[in-house]
This record gives structure tokens, sequence and C-alpha cells, in this order.
């Protein structure tokens, strides 16, 4: 079964090929094309990014998606893998488990390797380190904490996958430009949580975490200037809205 954001790219592709738009047109904004569809936004995402891999159409942030070749490129992959948010979803529940059965069996000597890898972290940060050794080596070490070899495995295999998925990669590349970096004060609240050896703190905030990855994810490769100044200006309303109500 052909993954959905696969299937939408299929179709935005052949109606490319078909002359439906132009080269040099633009697509229709996000939100439509997620209504036409009936898919989620994070899915439209996927079969943009998709697309561009492909050589079929270019993202200019805080612009839109702009058809670029009818043809596409010949040498890129006809099928790509797994999609970001897929990804990510999947970690989110794997790794919130996981973190609540780390927090019944991490010792003193674990909780302080993941205290030097957030300073690590932090410098990465600092220096603008394109690679998140530290962060991969993060939630490895969170997993080894379980002492459970099948749960190491599969977080490895994860980040395996993240780091050369092109989709991933492609996604990843643009949110670094828009100056997104791995959240410091999220890592933070995960080992306080850990340190406590309280296990729903720690699954609550691993599900915090991966919850705000997708939402910077998204937030760094809004390729609509207009939606997100809707969406902006509607913050602005319910802000003003709730003072004035106070």
């Amino acid at each position: 079964m052909r993954r959905l954001y696969q299937q939408v790219a299929d179709q935005l592709r052949a109606e490319i090929a078909e002359g439906r738009y132009e080269e040099n047109a633009r697509l229709p904004a996000e939100r439509l094309l997620a209504e036409r569809f009936d898919v989620s936004r994070p899915t439209i995402r996927e079969a943009i990014i998709a697309l561009e891999i492909r050589g079929f159409v270019e993202v200019r942030v805080g612009s839109g998606v702009y058809v670029i070749s009818r043809t596409g490129d010949t040498k890129a992959p006809l099928e790509l893998d797994i999609g970001p948010f897929e990804l990510l979803e999947a970690r989110r529940i794997i790794e919130s488990d996981l973190a609540a059965l780390a927090a019944r069996r991490i010792d003193d000597t674990q909780v302080a390797r993941l205290e030097r890898l957030l300073e690590e972290m932090e410098h990465e940060n600092e220096i603008g380190a394109v690679g998140e050794r530290a962060d991969r080596e993060f939630h490895n070490a969170i997993a080894r904490a379980t002492r459970n070899s099948a749960l190491v495995a599969t977080v490895d295999h994860l980040w395996s996958v993240r780091e050369t998925s092109p989709m991933l990669i492609a996604m990843l590349n643009k949110a670094r430009a828009y100056g997104i970096q791995p959240l410091i004060e999220d890592h933070r609240a995960i080992v306080d949580a850990l340190r406590e050896r309280d296990p729903d703190s720690a699954h609550a905030a691993m599900h915090s975490h991966l919850s705000r990855v997708i939402d910077a994810l998204l937030e760094g490769t809004e390729a609509d200037a207009v939606e997100r100044a809707r969406r902006e200006t509607e913050a602005l309303r319910e802000q003003y809205q709730s003072g004035k109500n106070g």
C-alpha cells in the first residue's frame, strides 16, 4: 500500500505533467490542498517535499510552492521513504513509554551521562553544528537505561532512518535554515523527571518534547506567508480578546 503523502504527490505530479500548473506557477495554498485531498497539512507538507526532491517544484519559504519543471529530475528516486511526520509520530508513541520505563530503572551514573550530554547539546547549538550527535546519543542513552535491548535497537533504528531519509534530510535542512535547533529546555525537563525516578513526569516530558519537535518542523518548513500571517493575526486577536475579557 502506497503511503498517503505519495498518493498526493503522484496526483500533483500528474497534474503538473499534464499542464494544469504551468512552469513558474504557484501551487494552491497548503490549507486548500489539504481540504481538496482530505488529508492533514503535515501530509501535504510531505508530498510537497517529495515533489521538490524529484525536481518538480521549489519551496520558497515565506512565498509559496512554485512549479519549476513538468518532467522533474529523472535521477531522483521515484519511490521515497517514510514520511517525516510519520516517523515523529512513531517516536512520540515509543519514546514516551520508553522514558517512563527508564525512570523506573535508570541509575545515577546514567543520569550523570544525560546531564553531560545536555551540556554537549548546548555547545552544538552555540556553534551551529550541522549534525546532532549529542541529541541522538541522549535519546539512545535513555533507551539503554530501560535495560531492554529490543527498545535500544528500536530507538537506534528510528534515528538511523531519520539521518538517512532523503525526505527528512530535506525537511530538517529547511528547519535548520529557519533557525530551529534541538530544544534544550525540553531535554532538561526529561532529565529532571528521570532523576526523580518519576515515570509519569518522564512520559509527559518526552511526549511534550516530541510534540514540540513536530510543531517546530511544521513552522520551519512553512512555505505560505499568507497562511502564517493569518494564523499570527488570529493568535493576536485571541490574546487581545482574552486580555479584554479579563
